[in-house]
């Protein structure tokens, strides 16, 4: 490979620039570099020439051939192997192999440049509250632009493209339009004879495959995982599963819970809430039911007699709420809000027989006299106290406003503000 043995040199400058020993394996030079590159790339304010070292010095030790030249005989012996001026390196391309294109504006190599970032897709999907506690897969079939195979995204069948005689190359187009005297209104727009690309392809040359659009229609299944205890609104992402373009970092479809209201069950964070009406007599005196929860699992929810539940009091049961999100064998409190019936009405024999066993009334008893002395009432029941008041606010508004109307002089005070 070389036509003399060169004499020895200094073979210890790229091991000190990457800041690694002599002995360092692949994997040691790898994260060496990473670390450096990142530090003194131009685009995040390091050094151009420290980024241009970088990358020469680990094109070299990199190379298992080259690094043992180097480790004998120094860097003038690649020098002199390679025609006298070594190979030419492009950080960018180096740079680009570990972190992507996207990385970066690329320090005026058009291989580094940031490219543009294709939309994301969301799609709003419904699961049910027995998903989000259970677990479930949905497989939903999606249609999406690839790139085509045919034309590798060029949009010919030769390659070629002329610059668009629309937009002049641009992919925008400016349209002016008059909005009225001396006022003009100017908008910027992608443009429709390129859809944007600034590129025109020849009609004769155009891929069949994709005819000349760069990209076609793909079916595709994905199976979503909706993870035990997973909340309304989270986010289950599937990167770079969007619409493919050409020079273009494809984008993420996002799939967003949407939870559906529960006949039964209301969901609080971890918690959950059961709604459940008792009798007077199951209040009072203890009840049993069967409870089914949200994996069918039947759980009985009893009172022993002499504990009394008051109207709107909660019970809570421990480790029966929902899954706590990716520790699902942890899940919060299951709470149930108990609401008390009461009879309508009750029969005087009733009434005594309640008196016997209840405790007393708190008031005490009235005499005759003061019976006589104070005016009788009558109660009526109100089914909605709130929509009484509106009622009654709603009447006396409109008695205002008629009296206000029929007020003498009204119309003559309404004249003298006119004046």
């Amino acid at each position: 490979m070389f036509g003399r043995a060169p004499k020895k040199s200094d073979n210890t400058k790229y091991y000190e620039i990457l800041g690694v020993p002599k002995s360092a394996s692949q994997d040691d030079l790898k994260k060496a570099y990473r670390k450096a590159a990142i530090k003194n790339h131009p685009d995040k304010g390091g050094d151009p020439e420290k980024f241009k070292e970088l990358a020469q010095a680990y094109e070299v030790l990199s190379d298992p051939e080259k690094r043992e030249i180097y480790d004998q005989y120094g860097e003038d012996a690649l020098k002199e192997g390679m025609g006298g001026g070594g190979a030419h390196v492009d950080p960018f391309d180096i740079f680009s192999s570990f972190f992507g294109p996207s990385f970066g504006g690329g320090g005026g190599s058009s291989r580094g440049r940031r490219q543009r970032r294709g939309e994301d897709v969301v799609h709003p999907l419904k699961v049910s509250l027995e998903d989000l506690y259970n677990g479930t897969s949905k497989k939903l079939s999606l249609s999406r632009n690839v790139i085509c195979s045919k034309c590798k995204g060029k949009g010919s069948k030769s390659g070629a493209s002329m610059r668009c005689p629309g937009c002049q190359g641009s992919g925008m187009k400016v349209t002016i339009r008059q909005l009225g005297p001396s006022m003009i209104q100017q908008m910027q727009q992608p443009c429709n004879e390129c859809k944007g690309t600034g590129e025109s392809i020849n009609e004769k040359d155009r891929c069949p495959g994709c005819k000349g659009e760069k990209v076609v229609q793909e079916k595709k299944v994905l199976e979503v995982h909706v993870e035990k205890g997973m909340q309304h609104n989270q986010k289950i992402t599937f990167p770079g599963e969007a619409d493919e373009a050409p020079d273009t970092v494809t984008g993420d479809i996002v799939f967003v819970l949407q939870q559906k209201d529960h006949s039964k069950f209301k969901r609080k964070g971890e918690d959950l809430f059961y709604e459940h009406t008792l009798s007077l007599t199951e209040a009072l005196c203890g009840f049993q039911f069967v409870l089914t929860h949200l994996d069918n699992r039947q759980l009985l929810i009893k009172l022993n007699p002499g504990e009394v539940v008051k109207p709107d009091q909660f019970k809570a049961i421990n480790d029966e709420g929902m899954p706590i999100y990716q520790r699902p064998f942890m899940k919060g409190k299951l709470y149930i809000h108990f609401t008390v019936e009461f009879p309508d009405s009750l029969a005087p024999d009733q009434c005594k027989a309640l008196e016997a066993v209840l405790p007393p009334r708190s008031s005490s008893k009235l005499t005759d006299m003061e019976i006589d002395e104070c005016e009788e009432t009558t109660m009526l029941d109100v089914n909605n106290i709130e929509e009484e008041m509106r009622r009654k606010q709603a009447h006396a508004a409109q008695e205002a406003y008629e009296e206000d109307d029929e007020m003498p002089g009204g119309a003559q005070r309404v004249q003298c503000a006119q004046q």
